[in-house]
């Protein structure tokens, strides 16, 4: 076997795997269906690992209490500048993973109450929808987090941190409207809730979603786009602070 029959050879091995590459990056992708059938279970037990990552943290060291509580899914999570976004506040990030809010409210005891905030700011409710669940259901949701917080915090402030458009979930932002405007109607009827609308926040002037706002993914906000969570969020802070 020559060198020149060798390196022909190499030549369309190569050629071959990029071409068979190729195929497979421009393989379509079938769209997700929705909407999805409401689900009939939920596992609470994936977040365990999470919420004990937060408790062996708390051994080590114990965050202050009369902290502001951030709670909520991966907009919370990802929010690395917190702190920073809110100079001379105690804030504490205890967001886990993709969860709903049915999940903080099951993890309550661990994850909200053994910190006494002064205040609790959630973001959750996109996961709850992605998953299937009807606007209604999340908002009944919410009003069950509500009533078990209260349960052993009675007047604590609770801010819900409203949802806003995404490139990667465009097709459900309806049904994140419905969730917004139920929580926004009920929170005027009660003491001590309050509703931060964000659903413009993410649009720009003709009324599309900024891809500039989003990470790789178009899911979740990168740099640009906590700013802006930032700045819509800075009045509420500052009141929950000073009560």
């Amino acid at each position: 076997m020559n060198l020149r029959f060798v390196l022909r050879a190499i030549s369309l091995f190569c050629l071959a795997s990029l071409f068979a590459a190729g195929a497979v990056a421009k393989k379509p992708v079938a769209p997700e269906v929705w909407p999805k059938p409401k689900p009939t279970t939920h596992d609470y037990s994936k977040w365990e690992k999470a919420i004990t990552a937060f408790e062996e943290s708390d051994q080590k060291t114990a965050p202050a209490k009369g902290s502001i509580l951030f709670v909520g899914s991966s907009t919370i999570v990802r929010w690395k500048t917190l702190a920073e976004d809110f100079p001379g506040v105690s804030v504490l990030n205890r967001g886990f993973g993709g969860n709903q809010i049915k999940d903080s409210t099951f993890y309550a005891d661990r994850m909200i109450f053994p910190y006494a905030p002064k205040a609790i700011f959630l973001r959750a409710g996109g996961n709850d929808i992605h998953a299937g669940w009807p606007a209604e259901d999340v908002f009944k949701d919410f009003k069950t987090f509500v009533a078990k917080v209260r349960g052993s915090l009675p007047n604590i402030p609770i801010y819900y941190i409203g949802l806003s458009p995404t490139v990667k979930r465009l097709v459900q932002v309806d049904e994140g409207n419905k969730i917004n405007d139920l929580i926004a109607a009920w929170a005027k009827e009660q003491t001590g809730i309050t509703y931060i609308d964000t659903r413009t926040m993410t649009l720009d002037s003709a009324g599309k979603v900024r891809s500039d706002l989003f990470v790789e993914d178009m899911l979740h906000f990168n740099a640009e786009g906590y700013k802006l969570l930032a700045a819509a969020l800075k009045p509420y802070v500052k009141a929950a602070t000073s009560k």
